[in-house]
């Protein structure tokens, strides 16, 4: 699955926002891959497989690719309910469908491609979906940047335009096990946003091209470099904490999480330099601390009862975690009766007012409430 080094799906939406980054992350080390994102080519090679050869997933149980085994659990919790939205979107099987279809912008931006998961067509409606594996940040489908890049790359693409060609609506959709999102939009829109980022790699390749930060950083490879980051840490540490005031403080937490990311990106940056070969002033490599186990558990519950230590000391059990059994009895169909978990929270923590949780009352915010009701 190769994408453009220029823009991308993934990254047409930093790209539309900060023209500038270009430049900086061609000036990046390649990121190493991670176990996560071989398991997620994993499966979006084997889904691919599965929708166009009609196969069952278990046909494929025990395929590999770089180290990750397709296992009966990442069948039954990612797989088969990722192809259960297909039939939710397609229930009649009707769609004309194609995986991985290679797609870019010809003329219009030479060099500019990528490689969509799923595009369709359903009557006068083209469809264009993305499989998300990964169980971190949640995607939103509506006016996702990445989808509509594939769209337009998609249009332009003469072995893709069977797809496009006439609809009045193009429908969005993220499948991100569980979930499944979608949006409806129009050629219009696509064209829109076409000329958007058109604009935007044009941007990029001057001198003179902006840095902006926001959301979009959060997967910059640029980020531990990039002067708006650099720039923003830089004057939260000549902050005073104590001399805040709420509404300061609000307008710092906002970019909080982005600092945050950043430091651990650049603890990241400064570890790949290192085991490179690369020297970096007042810091070394060194081993992370050991985790003792047991060579032979037989031999050493051998030697441990030869000691004299009872059953009880050396042999440990516990009930399985409510988590743990949920996953079990998944398999099975079953689910734990009522009354026999109960959730007790840990204390409170810092949420945005737009977070789904309900605000925890303090007593003297009850008693304001009922003092209020009295009134």
């Amino acid at each position: 699955m190769q994408h453009s080094s220029i823009v991308g799906g993934s990254t047409a939406k930093r790209v539309i926002n900060c023209p500038g980054s270009v430049a900086l992350v061609a000036k990046m080390p390649p990121k190493p891959s991670s176990k996560y994102a071989d398991e997620g080519t994993l499966l979006h090679n084997v889904i691919a497989e599965i929708v166009m050869s009609g196969q069952s997933s278990e046909h494929y149980l025990g395929t590999e690719y770089e180290g990750q085994t397709l296992t009966q659990e990442l069948i039954d919790n990612k797989l088969n309910p990722a192809l259960r939205a297909l039939d939710e979107i397609d229930p009649k099987q009707e769609m004309e469908i194609e995986a991985e279809t290679s797609v870019n912008f010809g003329d219009l931006l030479p060099g500019v491609f990528g490689s969509t998961d799923l595009i369709g067509r359903l009557g006068n409606r083209a469809v264009v979906l993305d499989w998300k594996f990964g169980d971190g940040v949640a995607v939103e489908v509506e006016e996702n940047e990445q989808l509509m890049f594939y769209a337009a790359a998609a249009m332009r693409t003469p072995s893709a335009q069977w797809a496009f060609e006439g609809v009045t609506e193009i429908e969005m959709v993220i499948v991100q096990p569980p979930a499944v999102k979608r949006w409806v939009t129009t050629p219009a829109r696509i064209a829109e946003f076409e000329l958007q980022l058109v604009q935007a790699v044009k941007m990029s390749e001057k001198k003179t091209a902006p840095l902006r930060s926001g959301d979009h950083c959060r997967w910059c490879a640029a980020k531990p470099v990039c002067p708006q980051m650099t720039g923003a840490v830089e004057r939260a540490l000549q902050t005073t904490i104590d001399a805040l005031d709420p509404p300061t403080i609000a307008t710092y937490l906002k970019n909080a999480d982005m600092l945050e990311q950043w430091i651990t990106d650049l603890r990241a940056l400064a570890l790949q330099l290192l085991e490179s070969g690369a020297k970096l002033p007042d810091y070394k490599l060194v081993a992370k601390r050991a985790i003792r186990s047991w060579t032979d558990e037989d031999k050493a519950k051998v030697a441990l009862f030869a000691f004299g230590l009872t059953e009880s000391e050396v042999l440990e059990t516990s009930v399985i975690s409510p988590a743990k059994a949920e996953k079990a009895l998944k398999k099975r169909k079953q689910a734990l009766p009522d009354g026999l978990v109960v959730a007790i929270s840990s204390g409170n923590t810092l949420a945005s007012a737009d977070d789904p949780r309900p605000e925890v009352m303090l007593l003297g915010k009850q008693l304001a409430k009922a003092m209020e009701k009295l009134q």
